[in-house]
């Protein structure tokens, strides 16, 4: 049986990696999408030997990309997590890392007509109903890839993707705090479950007998920790509304700890089931707004922000990522306006990709 070919785009966002299609050119149905996905990427190999996936969380996802149905943006984006070595699909998410390749990728796809040297592409999350706009450099009408900007995590510089988000707030759950409290006690830990952009349960590192600045692979090699946060995430998820998430991986968890190279807070992120090389996108602005609302676990760790928007400065395993947060906080709680970032892509390889006839016939 030959084999389907499907046009692709393949983009470094952020500092994630991944497949950028039309959303036309794969099947409708989710159950066929999701084995089209994992023959793409290769899931079920620890090195995603028989796909295009890097052996990596960061490198095993997809963006589907559409003309909007809304009529205020331009691009619907919908991403799906395909797990590394475990043959399964998540629709649940979004990446913000993978969003900073969205304008770009929708330029060279023609789904957005470039504005001048710069074009503002508005995004709709598919995933979560936020909406971005996404500032790209199109000088010519080309998209441009090289500049001087410089993001932790990445090598080289490259040109700037200016990200704002809107919305963002109960993006998943409904509410800033889904429990309806800034923090609570789940199996003897304190945490704070949050939905800003993306649903987190947020812990202190202390608490853990961790010190927050351990390295990526020391915590992806301390299992028992791994045993202790799990049932701890699965509890935090039935409390914010997600039902069961033990194959979900939302909510995410993220330890912290106070700064000690200059920024705001020390964050380690976690995807859930390893830990973050650097920082999501969607995960930075939850753990900023963490930072920003009273009474979470955050409070007493962080060195406070100064002005208004206030920039937040997060320390992770490769660097910091910088997140300006405009807000109000008041007697009637913390209300986020917008969260910005500055982000890059490139464009690393266009063609198609082969899966399997077997798996699907094609359009």
């Amino acid at each position: 049986m030959p084999q389907t070919a499907i046009p692709f785009l393949f983009l470094r966002g952020g500092t994630s990696r991944g497949p950028y299609f039309r959303r036309e050119s794969l099947p409708e149905d989710r159950e066929t999408l999701a084995q089209v996905l994992i023959a793409a990427v290769g899931s079920g190999h620890a090195l995603n030997i028989d796909g295009i996936g890097g052996g990596a969380a960061v490198t095993t996802k997809v963006a589907m990309l559409s003309r909007s149905t809304l009529p205020d943006c331009d691009v619907d984006y919908f991403f799906a997590q395909v797990s590394v070595t475990d043959r399964l699909v998540d629709y649940k998410p979004t990446c913000g890392n993978i969003l900073s390749g969205v304008g770009p990728a929708a330029l060279e796809m023609g789904l957005v007509a470039p504005q001048g040297d710069v074009t503002r592409v508005r995004i709709h999350s598919v995933n979560t109903g936020a909406k971005v706009e996404a500032v790209v450099q199109t000088p010519g009408g080309l998209v441009n890839y090289e500049g001087s900007a410089a993001i932790d995590g990445v090598p080289g510089t490259a040109a700037p993707v200016f990200l704002n988000f809107m919305d963002v707030v109960g993006s998943v759950c409904g509410s800033l705090l889904p429990t309806g409290q800034s923090r609570e006690v789940i199996d003897g830990i304190e945490v704070t479950c949050m939905d800003v952009a993306m649903p987190v349960c947020m812990a202190r590192a202390s608490d853990f007998g961790l010190t927050g600045y351990e390295t990526a692979a020391e915590l992806d090699a301390n299992r028992e920790f791994y045993a202790r946060m799990e049932p701890i995430r699965m509890e935090a998820g039935r409390r914010m509304g997600l039902g069961d998430v033990s194959k979900s991986v939302t909510p995410k968890f993220a330890l912290l700890a106070p700064p000690r190279d200059g920024g705001t807070i020390t964050a380690r992120y976690f995807m859930p089931w390893n830990c973050h090389p650097t920082m999501a996108v969607t995960g930075a602005q939850c753990l900023a707004s963490c930072v920003l609302t009273p009474g979470t676990v955050a409070e007493g760790l962080f060195t406070a922000p100064q002005g208004q928007p206030a920039l937040v400065l997060i320390e992770h395993p490769s660097g910091v990522i910088d997140v300006t947060v405009d807000y109000e906080s008041g007697p009637a709680g913390f209300t986020l306006k917008s969260a910005g970032l500055l982000r890059t892509a490139r464009l690393l390889a266009r063609g198609e990709v082969m899966v399997p006839g077997s798996v699907w016939a094609g359009v």
